[in-house]
């Protein structure tokens, strides 16, 4: 059900500063840490002593030692050292490939001597002095396809998001959906209307009067395993929508790296990049709050949706075009899965 093949966001920097993390991916079980040299590292999160938790331990000069009895182990799964016992002939544990780019730590779940680099997920934003970012974590209990399809369809705005980014003309712009190799991408596009709370807001924060006509725009790109980054924004009516200069728009990409944990819960790191005033912290802030309330009823939608799908496993769920997203993504998932599974 996973593809383990690929890079996922495992953490960021800050959740294993001080001592190790453990963390469920793609159904395997990891503690993450610092090695000697500082770097992130990950290896399977059991001690070959007792089986207990290497995540329970610390760090101690680089080596990630038990909680249990204080058998200490390398970044490589090699067992270093035990008080009092002679344990280098102890079996190795399972060491995963880890990169630290772009503010977050990523791992590589899969088949260790298929690692390649250069399939992570590139994250221009993150390296240029002209964008500023503000995220957060959440732990959801739903399959993390359902995130996926969320995402993909953004017409639920107009329900789950009223009070701060729907509004009636998303449900009166029909989204277009198109495959392009592994990626999907969903469009929508609305033009000659009012901007809706959150956009306003932002709008005004660029120096634009948030009062004035929009075309507003929604592009959803999913690519595997399963990000999906989304370029939204607003622009002074007729000043070109998504292609308007900077000056009449005010525009953010919706990051979002969904990080399966089971096959009904998974990790969901998500923020959102801007390239408007990105010195401004306090807007930082304020946009990494309102977008967290907005995630949050997310949140309560797909658990419960989640719960309902689980109590009726032979129901149908219907499709209709707004969920065209959804489904060429899952169908990327399914032949990448397969092909995995073929090798």
């Amino acid at each position: 059900m996973f593809i383990k093949n690929a890079w996922y966001v495992a953490c960021t920097p800050d959740e294993i500063e001080a001592k190790p993390l453990g963390r469920k991916i793609c159904g395997e079980n990891i503690v993450f840490f610092r090695d000697e040299n500082g770097t992130a590292a990950a290896v399977e999160d059991f001690c070959p002593h007792r089986g207990a938790p290497l995540s329970l331990g610390y760090v101690e000069n680089g080596k990630l030692v038990c909680g249990y009895h204080g058998l200490a182990m390398g970044s490589d799964g090699k067992v270093d050292s035990m008080p009092g016992q002679r344990v280098r002939a102890f079996p190795c544990v399972k060491a995963y490939a880890v990169i630290e780019r772009y503010g977050f730590v990523w791992v590589w779940p899969g088949d260790q001597a298929a690692v390649d680099p250069a399939k992570l997920h590139p994250c221009e934003w993150a390296e240029s002095d002209e964008w500023a970012y503000g995220g957060g974590l959440f732990h959801i209990q739903c399959d993390y396809r359902l995130m996926v399809d969320n995402l993909m369809d953004l017409t639920h705005e107009t329900y789950v998001h009223a009070s701060s980014i729907g509004q009636k003309e998303i449900d009166e712009a029909a989204p277009e959906t198109t495959v392009e190799g592994e990626q999907v991408l969903t469009s929508r596009f609305m033009e000659n209307i009012q901007a809706p709370p959150f956009w306003a807001s932002n709008m005004e924060a660029n120096g634009l009067d948030p009062n004035e006509v929009v075309d507003r725009w929604q592009v959803c790109r999913f690519t595997p395993p399963s990000h999906v980054m989304i370029d939204v924004g607003v622009a002074l009516a007729g000043k070109g929508s998504i292609n308007a200069e900077k000056k009449d728009r005010a525009s953010c990409i919706v990051v979002d790296f969904i990080t399966p944990e089971t096959e009904t819960s998974h990790w969901y790191f998500w923020g959102m990049a801007r390239n408007f005033c990105p010195d401004d912290q306090a807007l930082t802030d304020r946009i990494r709050e309102g977008q967290g309330k907005i995630f949050s009823e997310d949140l309560e939608m797909l658990e419960l949706q989640q719960k309902n799908l689980l109590a009726y496993p032979n129901r149908d769920v219907l499709k209709l075009n707004i969920d065209a997203g959804g489904v060429q993504s899952r169908r990327v998932i399914e032949r990448l899965l397969t092909a995995e599974t073929e090798r």
